[in-house]
């Protein structure tokens, strides 16, 4: 009887990954292009500069499956700064996109260089546990060799 049960949970369980099958957007999808800047106002003077979020959410490309993570971008404006309603839209835009997270992290970085060309940035990924496996990535940038 247990072994039936067993088989039928089995049975159940395989058909899960037939019947949910999220929608699973390419790195196309990412918003760049809501990323805004201002104008910062003490050029020469080095600024450290830290936003965080717990709230960095995209899918994972095999599986559909949620990753979650916190996200930390540190960097020192040479003459823009990082407006920080446009960059939540712009992490918003990952929610569904399937995308390994050493790639997102060189993306990120990536578009926020090219938005406001720090003298430097550093951008930090941190997944949370999964499978039993934690995952930190950092890729990082300097502007002009600086």
């Amino acid at each position: 009887m247990a072994g039936d049960q067993n088989d039928d949970l089995a049975l159940k369980y395989r058909a899960l990954d037939e019947t949910w099958k999220p929608r699973v957007e390419t790195p196309d999808a990412v918003r760049a292009d809501t990323l805004l800047t201002f104008p910062y106002e003490h050029v020469g003077r080095d600024a450290d500069v830290e936003i965080t979020t717990d709230e960095f959410t995209a899918l994972c490309p095999w599986t559909g499956l949620p990753d979650f993570g916190t996200l930390v971008v540190r960097y020192v404006p040479a003459e823009r700064c990082i407006e920080l309603k446009s960059l939540k839209h712009y992490l918003m835009s990952y929610r569904s996109v399937g995308v390994v997270q050493e790639s997102a992290a060189n993306r990120i970085l990536d578009d926020l260089v090219s938005a406001c060309r720090p003298k430097r940035m550093t951008v930090t990924l941190d997944y949370r546990v999964r499978g039993g496996l934690h995952t930190v990535v950092t890729v990082s940038t300097p502007r002009d060799g600086s």
